[in-house]
């Protein structure tokens, strides 16, 4: 499941300070930053309810639900009510370890072709888990700053974007701080799935980091020359058709204040020149 930056803004943090050697991040620890009064596990949003046939009688007033439960429509007292039940996860792993160099320009050059020459990586690395297509990430910079994403498997690399840096002129929040590019979820097995996301941010932000869901735990991304990148394995539940939860991104300043949270400034604020 890709979702598109023009759909949704993508997210993810980084808690953790990052050592960079050859010009590229070592892996985010993986380690959680617990946001101030933690709620219980997340859940993804539930399917609508189903609507009972009304009978064939005079309407009623409809009547009142109890406490997270939803009413059915043109039923009496006798057809009960139906009980919305959330969709548990697990956000099992956010480790991430670095893809060596050699490897690195392999995946830019079947990633960006003739144009690879002029890029070089600021971030690689392997996601915690690995789907059929996907197993890592790159994002890579040019002189004119612009940033490009590459996801890999094995040596090869693919950008979602045509071009791959079509979201580089767009910086979303209050203040213009975040751009993104891909995010995706993509299945790995049973109950399980790899969320991974890219981005790049202005000098006004020290720290990117990433909540899933209702779960307000923050946890951490690769940050480097202006960019973040983030993946987690996340479990659910033995549902069927569970999906993955939506990520969303947090940015704070030098002094820890908040200054980017895309549940509450989710809008694209307009174009940065």
């Amino acid at each position: 499941m890709r979702i598109r930056p023009t759909m949704l803004i993508a997210a993810t943090a980084t808690a953790a300070a990052l050592a960079t050697a050859g010009g590229m991040a070592t892996a985010a620890t993986g380690t959680a930053t617990p946001a101030p009064a933690a709620a219980p596990a997340a859940a993804a949003t539930p399917s609508a309810a189903p609507t009972a046939t009304p009978t064939p009688q005079a309407p009623k007033a409809a009547e009142a639900g109890s406490a997270g439960t939803a009413p059915v429509p043109g039923k009496g007292p006798s057809a009960g009510t139906v009980t919305v039940t959330p969709t548990p996860f697990t956000v099992t792993s956010t480790a991430t370890t670095p893809i060596d160099a050699e490897t690195t320009a392999k995946i830019l050059a079947s990633c960006l072709g003739s144009e690879a020459s002029q890029y070089h990586s600021v971030i690689a690395v392997r996601t915690p888990v690995a789907s059929p297509n996907t197993d890592g990430v790159v994002i890579a910079v040019n002189s004119a700053k612009q940033y490009v994403q590459c996801e890999s498997k094995g040596s090869k690399g693919r950008s979602s974007s045509v071009p791959a840096t079509f979201i580089n002129d767009r910086l979303w929040g209050v203040g213009h701080l975040i751009s993104f590019f891909d995010t995706f979820g993509t299945p790995t097995g049973a109950d399980q799935s790899l969320t991974v996301g890219a981005g790049h941010y202005t000098p006004d932000v020290a720290k990117v980091t990433i909540s899933y869901g209702d779960n307000p735990t923050q946890y951490p991304t690769v940050m480097a020359d202006g960019a973040f990148a983030y993946a987690a394995a996340i479990t659910t539940g033995p549902t069927g058709n569970s999906g993955p939860p939506n990520p969303y991104v947090h940015a704070f300043d030098a002094a820890g204040k908040e200054i980017y949270n895309q549940k509450t400034q989710p809008n694209i604020k307009g174009a940065h020149q």
